[in-house]
């Protein structure tokens, strides 16, 4: 998936001053917000889908997701155990609204 971005937004390698490192950064976090509301739809889904409340929780998942995340930082030479660490709590939030939206629409009908 690659995300649109704004054609006045410079690649990193592109960036001469401050001015457009900032406007990089700010179109980044703006595209990861697009795809952490993309991320949490899926745990909406799931939550529709599962029909038993401790399937919300899978630590071999959990796991294979973090693992993967690792994987993928260290293979671009980004920080891999901090990132790692960040992708935990994305995964443990995402189990929390997952059993939230299961618990909603289920006291919905």
């Amino acid at each position: 998936m690659r995300l649109a971005m704004n054609s006045d937004i410079k690649r990193p390698e592109d960036c001469t001053d401050m001015r457009e490192v900032r406007a990089g950064v700010d179109a980044t976090d703006r595209a990861l917000m697009e795809l952490l509301d993309l991320r949490y739809g899926y745990m909406r889904a799931a939550a529709r889908i599962k029909q038993d409340r401790g399937a919300v929780r899978d630590e071999a998942r959990k796991s294979a997701v973090i693992a993967n995340a690792r994987a993928d930082a260290e293979a671009r030479g980004l920080p891999a155990a901090e990132l790692a660490e960040i992708w935990d709590r994305l995964v443990e939030s995402s189990i929390a609204y997952e059993a939230v939206e299961w618990d909603r629409i289920r006291s919905a009908v």
